[in-house]
């Protein structure tokens, strides 16, 4: 390898413009090292299972496994030389043979024993897609449970609901904290759904096949029994999923994986945004947790910005538009594709990483959420209490119909915000009605009109099909 193909360990991807994986654990698991072992996994496991078959000696698999290190390969090298073959496994495959010679020339033989790129790059793929949705799991069931507690300790905590970025009508604080919940345990479902049927080994030979493995095994190996034994041994060595057929050009799994992790971001998303928003310096009903340094702006030294809500934001913006690129290569051609298929190799990693940097990042901003329920009162006052004319509407309806309430209260809203009083004051002004004393300040006291929000919050917290 030329000087031109080295690259120092500071020229390397360490995610200077995506810090929202920098530093997470998903970025071990998904890196060039992890896919570099993640591959050697799959070669392992195959010649496990052909051992387990009595195609390969166990001896030579024991030596396999053995080797199966990716420390021992020269990473940059492999990458470089995948330009030749336009995938790695190509160049992978003698120099791992190479190690494994190195310690017994015979099991060396038995290296990558009928197969073909696709099946170790792909069984690889699982592999790391599943380590990463392990770490993915974990933080989503962390972040629901943190939305658990703040949506009960804030079950009744009164805030303006906002529709079109107005005040509409009060809500509670808990009730937000628990839909953020809802749609988190929604990704925790499918996440788990995807880890339990979507994730197999890919098991084809050369055109999908498994001629090269069945010309391996010999003429006494049955066409119909070797072919599923060893497919069941394989998924057994790498504990992934056996697929009813090989999939080189049938990439369900992929767009299972797409969607899943589109699906993730964007739930982590909507708990942002709206953090975003109710950090402003104007609402200040939420601020995220502190720490040295966090939020800090290069200008303004007074900020503190939301920079987790922004960390994962960015990522739900991101994901969906690469899960449509590996979507769309489903459209692979023939038996394996001259491009769509080595197109999914990036997109997938990056899918993966900012996921995960999305879920770890999400984990600690609802586990240190801080609420201001002062300031969610405050800004309640901020109409003078037309957030409830909803409810006056409906209980004056008797009493004048339902057109004639609905043009008091018009009328009043319209006083109320040209002169700044209050909707209670406009309305007594203004109305016909009598009304008992006290009725009109409990009908204006938006702490009262909250709806069925409390119970709805408890049906959520008790939902046995949603434990996380």
């Amino acid at each position: 390898m030329t000087d031109a193909h080295r690259l120092p360990p500071a020229a390397q991807d360490a995610g200077l413009l995506s810090p929202v994986r920098a530093g997470t654990p998903v970025e071990a698991v998904v890196a060039d090292p992890a896919w570099l072992q993640a591959m050697l996994d799959a070669e392992a496991a195959l010649a496990r299972a052909q051992a387990r078959l009595g195609t390969v000696p166990e001896r030579a698999a024991r030596i396999i496994t053995g080797a199966a290190r990716a420390e021992l390969l020269d990473l940059r090298a492999l990458s470089v030389a995948a330009r030749e073959a336009a995938n790695p496994v190509v160049g992978l495959v003698p120099a791992f043979t190479r190690v494994v010679a190195a310690v017994d020339e015979e099991a060396a033989e038995y290296v990558h024993r009928g197969s073909t790129s696709q099946d170790i790059l792909d069984t690889a793929a699982m592999l790391v897609a599943d380590r990463a949705l392990r770490l993915i799991h974990d933080d989503l069931g962390a972040t629901a449970r943190a939305l658990a507690r703040l949506a009960g300790e804030h079950r009744d905590t009164v805030m303006p609901g906002r529709t079109l970025a107005l005040h509409a009508v009060p809500t509670t604080f808990g009730l937000k904290a628990a839909g953020w919940r809802h749609l988190v345990l929604d990704a925790l479902d499918r996440l788990e759904r995807v880890r339990e049927s979507g994730l197999p080994v890919s098991l084809g030979g050369a055109a999908g096949t498994l001629a090269g493995y069945l010309e391996y095994a010999g003429p006494g190996a049955s066409q119909d029994g070797y072919v599923h034994r060893l497919t069941e041994a394989f998924a057994a060595e790498t504990g992934l999923a056996r697929p009813a057929l090989p999939w080189h050009a049938l990439r369900t799994p992929i767009a299972d994986l797409a969607a899943l992790l589109a699906f993730v971001t964007g739930a982590l998303g909507k708990l942002a945004v709206d953090v975003q928003t109710s950090a402003r310096t104007e609402i200040g009903e939420l601020a995220e947790p502190g720490g040295a340094g966090r939020g800090g702006s290069s200008a303004m030294p007074h900020k503190r910005n939301p920079v987790l809500a922004t960390l994962i934001r960015s990522a739900a913006l991101q994901v969906p538009a690469l899960a449509a690129g590996l979507t769309q290569a489903m459209l692979g051609e023939d038996e394996r594709s001259a491009g769509s298929w080595h197109a999914e190799w990036q997109p997938l990693r990056e899918c993966l990483r900012l996921t995960g940097g999305a879920a770890w990042t999400a984990r600690e901003l609802a586990e240190g959420l801080r609420v201001r329920p002062e300031r969610m009162r405050e800004n309640l006052a901020l109409t003078g209490g037309q957030v409830v004319s909803e409810r006056i509407t409906a209980v004056l309806a008797p009493r004048l119909g339902k057109a004639g309430a609905r043009r008091l209260l018009t009328r009043a809203a319209d006083r109320a915000r040209s002169t700044g009083e209050p909707l209670e004051k406009a309305l007594g002004d203004l109305a016909d009605a009598d009304f008992a004393p006290g009725e009109l300040a409990g009908l204006c006291d938006p702490e009262g009109y909250v709806g069925a929000a409390g119970t709805l919050v408890d049906t959520a917290l008790r939902n046995a099909n949603k434990p996380a």
